[in-house]
């Protein structure tokens, strides 16, 4: 059965079905994550030595860091536009899966990173956001799995989740 959604659009029991012409944009994953950076160097530093994502690609005005899924890729922003504002003004957050919460809050800690909230219990897990140096809010979450032999506990920091 077509439930009808908008003139050119309708909904059935396989998704969406476009209509009149439309064309489905047909997106599979995301594919990376842009950040414009003030200062790449310093993004780059932060990023993949003290937050430990590996370089997989690297340009003289891009970087793309991580391994499998989605990238997140730096790129200047005085090579396309100015940098306004933070994660706090503009609504963006970076979230991280660790092993362990604490440990990584420690770590970064110790490794001078600001942190703008500490470590917060919730029904999902553990959470803590921590700032990078373009104040970027970056969450640092530790799941909490019903089926304990998913936990991985005896991960520290940065360990892959």
């Amino acid at each position: 059965m077509w439930k009808e959604l908008k003139p050119w659009l309708r909904f059935n029991d396989n998704g969406f079905k476009e209509l009149r012409g439309r064309v489905s944009v047909n997106i599979k994953k995301v594919g990376n994550v842009i950040l414009a950076v003030k200062d790449i160097d310093k993004s780059l530093q932060f990023y993949h030595e003290i937050i430990g994502l590996p370089i997989k690609n690297q340009r003289r005005s891009w970087v793309d860091l991580g391994t499998t899924g989605a990238l997140l890729s730096l790129h200047p922003a005085s090579l396309t536009a100015q940098h306004i504002g933070s994660s706090i003004e503009n609504g963006i957050t970076i979230g991280f899966l660790v092993g362990d919460v604490t440990s990584a809050v420690e770590e970064l800690r110790a490794k001078g990173v600001t942190i703008h909230r500490d470590i917060v219990e919730k029904d999902a897990g553990k959470n803590a956001v921590v700032l990078d140096p373009d104040d970027y809010l970056i969450s640092l979450f530790e799941p909490i799995f019903d089926d304990k032999t998913q936990q991985t506990g005896g991960y520290h920091g940065f360990t892959p989740a």
